[in-house]
């Protein structure tokens, strides 16, 4: 059995009920491909990783983020394009399976 590399969050749910392992292989590669997205898009302000400083002061930290607000609820500012409110951060869209990617990722930071 061949899985995707993203899958819905519903369907991650069945699979870890009806095979564990699966379940565990499919978020590991959601999480991965998440950070690979973080790397490549967020890294030269953000710090993405679970240690250091952001290379931009003002640029929280990943791992902060979950204790901001919940990250899960970033999927929608994610797909549709999300903006702040300073000058220096560009606006950023991904797909559908890019943004919960990215949310896989920042919520394997949280532990």
């Amino acid at each position: 059995m061949r899985l995707a590399t993203t899958l819905p969050a519903g369907t991650l749910a069945l699979l870890a009920i009806l095979h564990p392992t699966h379940a565990a292989l499919a978020w590991d590669r959601q999480v991965k491909q998440g950070e690979t997205l973080a790397r490549t898009n967020c890294a030269r302000c953000h710090a993405v990783g679970r240690a250091g400083a952001s290379p931009l002061r003002v640029a929280p930290p990943f791992r902060e983020l979950h204790t901001r607000y919940p990250v899960e609820d970033l999927g929608e500012a994610l797909a549709e394009g999300i903006r702040t409110g300073h000058p220096s951060m560009p606006e950023f869209r991904f797909d559908p399976d890019e943004a919960e990617a990215l949310i896989a990722y920042l919520k394997s930071l949280e532990r």
